[in-house]
């Protein structure tokens, strides 16, 4: 127990339950709180204050939020926003569902209107927990002073407990200002995981064996839930193919003999047992479908196994224990079945090669006009192996899930399942906050800057530099060219202003930037920003009659 008031023996002080809420979530690990100024939550920022928690704060309620889920997900830790009661609350909804799609563990603390006086009629009056349950694990309301540290507590547990997500508590503007009978804050509680079942792992495990054409597919929860050594020893002893989604991305290294991306097609065609982890069997996956091949899924909760593609063996439970299981029951392959699985894989690595080697006049070629793709070319050349890469767009970041490879761990942040633009300058912002001496770089599509831009002045007077890439096309590109197929070459309400000079806005708001219009000048742009100690934006001007080639079914 401890009494954060309580100093040199001198009388206990009263403290406002909202800055006792503070100190509840410091001693449960929380170091940074993300948050938009709000009257109805100032006791908050003097717990900030007190308990010595970093208070960032942003020109919209959705980049704070998604700061805080970028945090999470970088960190794999549960993390904070604080808004202000009404459309504070409102503002986050989508970044909200985004961290519940994505299984990020964040807790959402809203203002409320006057518990005295509801019903009334008070400035931004709203029962935010009607809204908020549905997209949340848990929501509640904090109703007295005594019970909003152990509230705000219990929800950041809640997040963090398996399968992770959003969590949400409101406190009435009375509650919040007003102290409790007593300082004393009780010790954090873990969170709570799920054993697995071992007929299940041993189920897996014998198909797993006998399979001659493996595939591993790791995802955002193999990192998440801290799997990545035992992933990792899985891939290894089984020798099977692997590819890798979402926050999995870099669980291995892009250059591991085993780790594929171009060839993925390829294995799925010959794969006879496709392994599923740590992702759902969404529309990034076929929704499980993997030809010929049998589909394990393994997930960290059983809430999280598919309920529509009907796998042919599953199981629940905490990642590293689970995948640390199943490798000792699996065993090696021996004999003719390893030279199979061994062939088998240097005939994938044959064909990545050979994609790979059909892509160097797109990244490296010099023409008059820049092809998307020809920007990650640029970015190859100027990454460290340790730097953090944010996707927020639709069909420019599509390419860099194709080109950007990743080498660590942790170290990729796109706008996952749910698909929500506007995460940028939030995900940059936490980016920089959790790897100072790292490089930070943000993609972003011109459509989607048109979201979160102005948040460029919350990195600058905060001292978050990070390098902004814009493939600037004057259009929606992901609606626009679909719609034209569907159409017969009409669309609607998918233009931009072409050539627009997005660098002078990150430039009026105190950083700086330049514009690209030649292929051969992007990496030497991109080095500037990596130089500049200020968000710098790269404004490179993309041929707007490119699409992306795209294949994958959304519904």
């Amino acid at each position: 127990m401890s009494d954060p008031a309580s100093e040199n023996a001198q009388p206990e002080q009263p403290i406002a339950s909202g800055a006792l809420a503070m100190h509840a979530l410091k001693a449960a690990g929380v170091d940074n709180l993300f948050t938009l100024s709000g009257g109805h939550i100032f006791p908050l920022y003097d717990g900030c204050r007190q308990a010595d928690v970093a208070l960032w704060d942003f020109r919209h309620e959705q980049s704070a939020t998604f700061a805080a889920e970028g945090l999470a997900k970088l960190t794999r830790r549960p993390q904070v926003a604080a808004l202000t009661a009404g459309p504070g609350v409102t503002n986050s909804v989508s970044a909200v569902a985004s961290a519940r799609f994505g299984g990020s563990p964040i807790l959402v603390i809203g203002g409320r209107a006057p518990a005295a006086t509801w019903g009334t009629g008070s400035l931004q009056e709203i029962d935010h927990t009607a809204f908020m349950g549905p997209l949340t694990k848990q929501a509640v309301t904090a109703m007295t002073p005594d019970e909003v540290a152990p509230t705000v507590a219990e929800a950041l547990r809640v997040a963090g407990s398996s399968h992770r997500g959003p969590t949400f508590v409101d406190i009435p503007m009375d509650v919040v200002f007003s102290p409790g009978s007593s300082n004393t804050i009780a010790d954090p509680m873990a969170p709570d995981t799920h054993p697995h079942d071992p007929e299940d792992v041993a189920r897996i495990a014998r198909r797993l064996a006998a399979a001659s054409h493996p595939v591993l597919i790791g995802g955002t929860d193999v990192w998440l839930d801290g799997a990545v050594e035992a992933f990792t020893a899985l891939a290894e002893t089984t020798g099977a193919a692997v590819i890798q989604n979402g926050m999995g991305r870099g669980c291995m290294p892009a250059d591991h003999p085993q780790v594929l991306s171009r060839a993925r097609g390829a294995a799925f065609k010959t794969a006879d047992l496709v392994v599923v982890i740590g992702t759902p069997l969404d529309f990034r996956l076929g929704f499980g479908s993997f030809g010929a091949a049998d589909t394990v899924h393994i997930a960290d909760h059983p809430a999280q196994l598919s309920t529509h593609a009907d796998p042919a063996a599953t199981a629940a439970g905490s990642l590293g224990p689970l995948l640390t299981a199943l490798a000792e029951h699996t065993g090696g392959p021996s004999g003719d079945l390893a030279d199979e699985r061994r062939t088998w894989l240097a005939g994938l690595s044959d064909v990545e090669q050979a994609k790979r080697e059909e892509d160097t006049d797109l990244l490296t070629g010099d023409g008059e006009t820049i092809h998307p793709a020809r920007v990650y070319g640029a970015l190859q050349e100027v990454l460290d192996r340790d730097a953090v890469v944010i996707g927020d767009g639709g069909d420019f970041v599509s390419y860099a899930g194709r080109y950007v490879q990743s080498y660590q761990p942790g170290r990729w942040l796109d706008p996952g399942p749910y698909g929500c633009l506007g995460t940028g300058m939030g995900y940059a912002a936490a980016a920089r906050i959790a790897h100072p001496d790292s490089q930070v770089v943000l993609m972003l599509g011109d459509g989607a800057a048109g979201f979160s831009l102005m948040d460029v002045e919350s990195l600058v007077r905060q001292n978050l530099p990070v390098v902004m890439v814009v493939g600037n096309n004057g259009m929606w590109a992901l609606e626009k060219y679909p719609m034209q197929a569907m159409y017969n070459g009409w669309d609607a309400a998918a233009d931009l202003q072409p050539n627009l000079p997005y660098h002078q806005v990150v430039e009026a708001m105190n950083g700086a930037g330049e514009v690209v219009t030649k292929p051969q000048d992007i990496a030497q742009a991109i080095r500037r920003g990596f130089d500049a100690g200020v968000p710098y934006m790269v404004n490179v001007m993309t041929d707007p009659s490119v699409a992306y080639p795209r294949s994958t079914a959304l519904v």
